[in-house]
């Protein structure tokens, strides 16, 4: 189990399986791009020879730059640490004189630090103010969108981030509510989610989970920097290089699949035509048919890897 630092305690999510897929070279550039309590970057630095190897490790989250910094102390020299958005991978890159890199892991979606504090808004479970912010830096929080957002937008956006078959309803109790007082925290949020949902649907987990999913997802721009960003690693990994994703949800499980199947694939002529005219050839090879998922025995010590899924891919050309 990780050691606590700066409140992250928790596991990181397939360790061995992502350690296995990036095929570390001591001497190799290595890119976490969601760092968080750095569980997965302790054990790519541990693999990096010193003064040779180097690790980058990147995230938005201040308190995750702090509980890296502490964790990745022992490794300073082969690790830089910076706070950035895992979009802005190659600007960081460029700016460090890097061109080219050896692999990457990428770990989407919150962490457990961000879902159990709950200053931070973004647990049903706790009482806190409607944030869900991942970087404190940016403006729109999920207080924003529950209060000032359409009932259209609303609804378009627990319908499409958290496929919430009850969206209308949310919505329009949400536009209710608002009309008499501001929504302002978690609960009272949750207990607006009750109120719209059948008591006969919640029983099936919690009623508020894809409701609050939606909005972080929202509030942090989640899903649409997935496909540019894999594209860019893609592009800046060395041959042989290799790019781990673990996902935790089929949204963002799907965005993944496609973007790498689309990467490797070659020519795309209508069978029709006798010869190839489009030139399109694969840049990288899928590492297994089917995405990998948590042994049984992580599964029973490890609650956050019960939706895991890992992807890789290699660099060919």
């Amino acid at each position: 189990m990780e050691n606590e630092v700066s409140g992250f305690s928790h596991l990181p999510v397939m360790l061995c399986e992502c350690i296995e897929a990036l095929d570390i070279k001591p001497d190799g550039i290595y890119v976490d791009c969601t760092t968080g309590g750095a569980g997965h970057s302790s054990k790519i630095a541990e693999r990096l020879e010193a003064g040779r190897g180097r690790l980058i490790c990147l995230d938005r989250d201040e308190d995750a730059i702090k509980a890296a910094s502490e964790r990745l102390a022992p490794y300073f020299d082969r690790v830089r640490i910076i706070r950035s958005n895992f979009s802005e991978v190659e600007e960081v890159l460029r700016s460090l004189g890097i061109e080219k890199i050896d692999g990457a892991l990428i770990d989407l979606g919150a962490s457990s630090h961000q879902f159990d504090s709950p200053e931070r808004g973004f647990s049903y479970r706790f009482s806190g103010r409607l944030d869900m912010r991942m970087d404190n830096r940016d403006k729109l929080t999920a207080y924003d969108v529950v209060n000032s957002f359409s009932y259209g937008e609303i609804k378009r956006i627990l319908f499409e981030y958290g496929e919430e078959r009850f969206a209308p309803k949310i919505a329009s109790e949400i536009i209710k509510e608002r009309e008499i007082a501001p929504i302002e925290t978690t609960d009272k949020l949750v207990e607006i989610i009750r109120r719209a949902i059948p008591m006969a649907a919640q029983k099936d987990g919690h009623p508020a989970k894809k409701t609050f999913q939606a909005l972080r997802i929202c509030v942090n721009n989640e899903l649409d920097i997935i496909e540019p960003t894999l594209r860019t690693l893609c592009r800046l990994l060395k041959k042989e290089g290799r790019l781990a994703v673990l996902t935790f949800h089929s949204l963002e499980d799907r965005i993944v699949k496609q973007t790498f199947t689309e990467l490797s694939s070659g020519c795309t002529c209508p069978p029709s035509f006798p010869v190839c005219v489009c030139g399109k050839k694969p840049s990288v090879k899928m590492l297994g048919k089917k995405p990998e998922l948590p042994s049984k025995e992580e599964l029973s010590v490890n609650t956050r890897s019960h939706s895991a899924k890992l992807r890789a891919v290699e660099k060919i050309r």
